[in-house]
């Protein structure tokens, strides 16, 4: 598997999956300099492979190399998380509290 890659034009972190010209995908949405997954997409052939935990652990690296934090609306991402806390100072938690 290849390593992921953000794809600013669809809104989303891609991971191509071997050579089967399939991707995974976690979508985002930007508000400002705020970014927000809302949706992680794994095709069905490959889940259960470990595929996802690879997007997303992609995922989060390259928030963590870009500086910036995420906001967690999509379940697998928030599942993810919360089994790997490592990845605390990439996301971002005070949205929650500006909304109330």
């Amino acid at each position: 598997m290849s390593t992921v890659d953000d794809n600013p034009a669809e809104r989303r972190f891609e991971l191509a999956i071997d050579d089967s010209h399939e991707i995974a995908a976690a979508y985002y949405r930007l508000q400002g300099v705020q970014l927000t997954l809302t949706h992680t997409i794994v095709p069905e052939l490959f889940s259960r492979q470990g595929v996802g935990s690879r997007l997303a652990q992609g995922v989060f690296e390259l928030l963590r190399a870009s500086g910036r934090k995420a906001v967690l609306r999509c379940p697998f991402m928030v599942a993810y998380y919360a089994r790997h806390p490592e990845y605390a100072d990439v996301v971002d938690t005070s949205a929650e509290q500006e909304r109330q």
